[in-house]
């Protein structure tokens, strides 16, 4: 039995392949894939440039959703008919970052979509411990975005702190930094968010940030400093990847603020003594969430009434996956999702 299968090998080539349905070994489930969304990330084996080292003979897709098919040997938590979303990194399940719950940290770690077979596809195999359980009440387009995208950001600010007495700054409006409005709103902070690209401002002005601001206009430092009566930012975070951006946002935050890079970035350049000492500023990077704060992310979602839906702005088949990253690239898609 076959299945269509996603693969990317790089000079903006996509091949959509008939490949066998993969049987789940031992402590193993196989997931019928209901969305499964495109990421920044996979652009780089879009390219041929994969951000994760040996990525790019796998299928595609490392933020999945979809039901139980089949339970392997040894499973003893997921069974048929499960509504699950899917952690991205297959960890050793041993090791200290593991049993920590930060499989993507694990030295051996493999990753959905670069390194592991990922999900867009029809089927996916992945280790039971991967599985997280969704609420009937989310849809999986939402289960989807609920895992890189919003999990990432979710995690994002609560390292930073982020409370009813915060005011953030969000660099960058793609999927993440969206995804960060929302949850920086969930948590009650004040969020002012920056991008040049005006749709991308109106975008986050109907998520519910209290100010957005083009990074590239003359007056926006002197807007941030109105926004926080002078204090300065306490936090920020970036999801641009872009160095002026990052520079900007380092600049913006008070003294002992704090601020978390996410977005990709081959290297910046910090003012180490203007920054780091002089303003003794907490400097973090964060990178997906630890696989046990996901029930406070749905917790968050459904409580909150958050729409994760809103942030897919298009919707493919596995069949227009072509069309799908080229649109994706010449960023006239936010969020895109295969849903089968």
């Amino acid at each position: 039995m076959t299945m269509k299968a996603v693969f990317l090998p790089g000079n903006r080539r996509v091949e959509l392949r008939a490949v066998a349905v993969p049987s789940p070994g031992p402590g193993e489930v196989l997931i019928q894939v209901k969305a499964s969304c495109i990421c920044r990330s996979d652009l780089s084996l879009y390219y041929g440039d994969a951000v994760i080292s040996g990525g790019g003979a796998c299928i595609t897709g490392h933020e999945p959703a979809g039901v139980v098919v089949q339970a392997g040997a040894g499973v003893h938590t997921f069974r048929t008919g499960d509504r699950v979303a899917v952690y991205l990194a297959v960890g050793c399940g041993v090791c200290d970052y593991c049993r920590m719950g930060n499989f993507h940290l694990c030295p051996t770690w493999r990753c959905l979509g670069f390194t592991a077979d990922g999900g867009n596809a029809e089927y996916l195999v992945v280790p039971e411990l991967n599985c997280l359980r969704i609420p009937d009440s989310m849809s999986f387009v939402a289960a989807a975005i609920s895992t890189d995208a919003f999990g990432t950001l979710f995690s994002a600010c609560r390292k930073l702190g982020l409370s009813g007495a915060s005011a953030v700054g969000l660099w960058g409006l793609g999927p993440m930094g969206a995804s960060g409005v929302l949850a920086a709103k969930a948590l009650g902070a004040r969020v002012v968010a920056l991008d040049p690209v005006a749709e991308r401002r109106d975008f986050a002005d109907g998520l519910g940030a209290d100010l957005t601001l083009d990074p590239t206009a003359p007056d926006t430092r002197e807007r941030l400093q109105a926004f926080t009566a002078g204090h300065g930012l306490d936090a920020a975070i970036d999801c641009s990847g872009n160095q002026a951006a990052q520079t900007m946002a380092l600049d913006a935050v008070a003294p002992l603020g704090r601020v978390a890079f996410i977005g990709e970035a081959k290297q910046t350049t910090l003012r180490t003594s203007e920054h780091l000492l002089r303003k003794q500023i907490t400097l973090l990077g964060s990178w997906y969430f630890n696989i046990a704060e996901y029930q406070d992310i749905v917790r968050t979602i459904v409580t909150h009434g958050i729409d994760l839906e809103r942030l897919a702005t298009h919707r493919f088949s596995l069949a227009e996956a072509e069309t799908a990253f080229r649109l994706f690239d010449e960023r006239k898609t936010e969020k895109a999702v295969f849903v089968l």
